[in-house]
């Protein structure tokens, strides 16, 4: 197998063009790739479509592309943290398609998977169903709901090694995996880029067929999007 290791992001960051859809794994803050989106910011492409949970916040991960007014369109389920956000939205700079967190998921999978659609129930009576086909099973009715791919992918990882077998760590596997499946190009970014076969082959998540360019970062700063402090009890 060859190497996929690149030296940095922005040797590959190029990859992205104009008016590409994007995929980005996170889910709030955890997660998400945030070197790759920091590249992206500098490297100035625009009318990008993006798909992942939610956009960021004002100042840090999807926001900062907010911010450069560089998305033209996305695809979330969760939107609230982000005041630009709204106001994008509001002054109809930014085309927004709301997606049920679990029917985003499973788009993302079924594109990974070549899976060009499925049916859910999930929706159906509601504004997500609207200009769609719903079809009934078993006297219940479902919406049919169409595979997302992107053109690149971008995901962090935990560890990985030169031929892009990556190791999440806990919850901020989140929709990584199915992000890095999805996309016809992943870049994946890890903390510890590891030596050949020091991963255990039973406890990789995404195996090395998924990704393309595979970067090792540090210096994370992993913001928590809301921090909750109380004082110390005392007995």
């Amino acid at each position: 197998m060859s190497t996929k290791r690149a030296n940095s992001l922005e040797e590959v960051i190029d990859i992205v063009k104009d008016g590409d859809t994007l995929i980005v794994g996170g889910f709030g803050l955890c997660g998400i790739p945030e070197k790759a989106i920091l590249a992206l910011a500098e490297k100035g492409v625009k009318d990008l479509t993006i798909v992942s949970n939610n956009c960021g916040v004002d100042d840090w991960g999807l926001g900062l592309l907010l911010e450069n007014r560089q998305i033209k369109k996305i695809l979330a389920s969760y939107v609230g943290e982000n005041k630009l956000f709204e106001k994008q939205f509001l002054n109809g700079e930014l085309e927004v398609e709301l997606v049920p967190q679990g029917t985003l998921a499973e788009r993302i999978r079924a594109g990974g998977a070549g899976i060009p659609g499925f049916y859910t129930p999930t929706g159906v009576g509601t504004n997500v169903a609207e200009g769609k086909e719903t079809k009934e099973f078993d006297g219940k009715l479902y919406v049919l709901e169409k595979a997302i791919k992107g053109d690149v992918s971008f995901v962090k990882a935990w560890k990985g090694d030169q031929y892009g077998n990556l190791i999440y760590r806990k919850t901020a596997r989140n929709f990584n995996p199915l992000a890095a499946a999805a996309g016809k190009i992943t870049i994946a970014e890890v903390e510890e880029l590891v030596r050949d076969s020091a991963l255990d082959p039973d406890y990789i998540h995404t195996p090395s067929i998924y990704v393309q360019h595979i970067v090792e970062e540090d210096a994370y700063v992993k913001r928590i999007e809301k921090r909750t402090l109380r004082e110390k009890q005392l007995n």
